[in-house]
């Protein structure tokens, strides 16, 4: 059972997304929060798989308390952004914290269902267009050049291959096809790329490689297959 808290400082909207999750039969939601500070103490209490959380809350905003949340020793849940298309600039803020992914508020009530899944199941939840739009509007990217950024010498150029691929989006098994290797091999070079560079996922991978210059804006993938 995916245990699931849902913050956000509307109530009509609170029910209407504990409506849809109670009807799955593997979900139950434990927790409701109007603030952030609020979402805290829940969470904390309840210990979730996921916490949708909305970004812009009155008081302490999703932004600061997925950042309490996800720091320190305690056990740290999953994080699903709610956020109103791409608007906000705290959405590159919250996946550099930590959170798993975000989701469109306008999105469907089968995506939302997937969405919590997908987080719980340990995946994060990539949005191509809008997390690209994103992350290219708030991340200031050094100029690009040949050489492989500093912050990544401890990777492999193989690690660095896949790992410029995965941040345009594409899916293990999309690696794999594009680099002629197995799917089990990509997941063992996403594994030690983590590893290395000390991220939890690949929403924090995504913003490394755009922070470090690794790609940019436009960069096609393909260029650095050979």
């Amino acid at each position: 059972m995916i245990r699931v808290v849902v913050a956000d400082d509307q109530a009509l909207v609170r029910a209407g997304f504990k409506m849809i999750l109670q009807a799955q039969p593997d979900i139950e939601v434990v927790g409701e929060a109007e603030d952030g500070a609020h979402a805290i103490t829940i969470t904390r209490e309840h210990d979730p798989d996921v916490v949708m959380m909305d970004i812009r809350m009155p008081g302490t905003d999703g932004l600061e308390a997925t950042q309490q949340l996800l720091q320190g020793s305690q056990p740290r849940p999953r994080i699903l952004m709610l956020t109103t298309f791409d608007t906000d600039e705290y959405v590159y803020r919250a996946l550099r914290a930590g959170a798993s992914g975000f989701l469109l508020k306008t999105a469907s009530p089968a995506r939302l269902i997937e969405a919590v899944r997908t987080i719980a199941a340990g995946e994060t939840l990539l949005a191509p267009t809008v997390t690209r739009r994103l992350i290219e509007s708030y991340v200031r990217r050094p100029p690009p050049g040949s050489a492989t950024p500093p912050e990544l010498a401890a990777l492999t150029e193989r690690e660095v291959q896949v790992l410029t691929i995965a941040s345009r989006g594409m899916s293990n098994l999309e690696i794999a096809q594009s680099l002629f290797l197995s799917e089990a091999t990509v997941k063992s070079h996403i594994n030690r790329i983590f590893a290395k560079l000390g991220i939890r996922d690949r929403v924090q991978a995504v913003v490394l490689a755009y922070e470090t210059g690794l790609v940019t804006p436009g960069d096609n993938p393909a260029a650095h297959q050979n």
